[in-house]
């Protein structure tokens, strides 16, 4: 039997127990040898709170509690004392498909986040059909004073607004975040990036003309040679803009 399918039986015979103890379960899922490998990820996650559960497990735990009363004690159990508890609440409202109570419990979720994975995991689906009304939510969590609350605007942002959607103030409302947190400068040297990928003539000018901090610029370039989705004509500007000094 593989690894896979006895997670996945194990999952299936705690939800079948009905105790609302999600840490008790959690543990029972535990592998000690990835807790210590995730934990060097994480450095604003004291390793003490890391149980070590791997992401498949996490994801299918949250498909089979979701909707359930297990699910909304866990929910509004905050703040968790694990990390891999707040991984699971991520995904939990991940899988949430109703937008309103989607951001009834994402705005109680978003000021216990501490740290950029489970910043970068919840991404709830039900955020695709419903653009319009995420916008104005997207530039208040970008005004937060919570470095993961930000980063969570930015990456929203980054994911539905990039393609068809797209319109050039965006960019400026992620350049005009002036922070000194580092994973809120990384997220927009992420944004960027993707920007350059996918709205190369609009973004360019944001490299050329200095309009990032210099390490958010300097690793947006960085993540842009680094990039599948940039030709390798584009690669070749990039490079050059490197030791390029603002002439503004």
């Amino acid at each position: 039997m593989s690894k896979e399918t006895e997670s996945e039986i194990k999952i299936t015979r705690q939800m079948q127990t009905g105790r609302p103890d999600i840490a008790a379960q959690l543990f029972a899922l535990q592998d000690k040898a990835y807790a210590d490998f995730q934990s060097k990820l994480l450095p604003t996650v004291p390793r003490e709170t890391v149980i070590g559960i791997r992401t498949p497990d996490l994801r299918k735990m949250a498909k089979q509690i979701s909707k359930t009363p297990t699910a909304q004690e866990f929910l509004h159990s905050l703040p968790h004392r694990w990390f891999d508890e707040n991984q699971l609440h991520a995904f939990i409202l991940s899988e949430e498909k109703d937008f309103d109570t989607c951001i009834v419990e994402l705005e109680l979720f978003l000021p216990c986040i501490d740290n950029w994975a489970t910043c970068d995991q919840l991404s709830p689906r039900c955020f695709k059909k419903h653009t319009t009304e995420l916008l104005p939510l997207i530039r208040r969590w970008m005004a937060s004073k919570h470095t993961y609350t930000v980063r969570f605007g930015i990456c929203t942002l980054m994911r539905y607004f990039l393609d068809d959607e797209f319109k050039p103030e965006y960019l400026e409302w992620v350049a005009s975040i002036k922070s000194n947190e580092y994973y809120i400068r990384m997220m927009q040297a992420w944004f960027f990036a993707t920007a350059l990928a996918k709205q190369w003539d609009a973004t360019l000018p944001y490299i050329v003309q200095h309009r990032l901090e210099p390490d958010t610029r300097s690793k947006t370039i960085q993540k842009a040679i680094e990039s599948f989705r940039i030709t390798p004509e584009q690669k070749e500007l990039v490079r050059t803009l490197r030791s390029i000094n603002c002439v503004c």
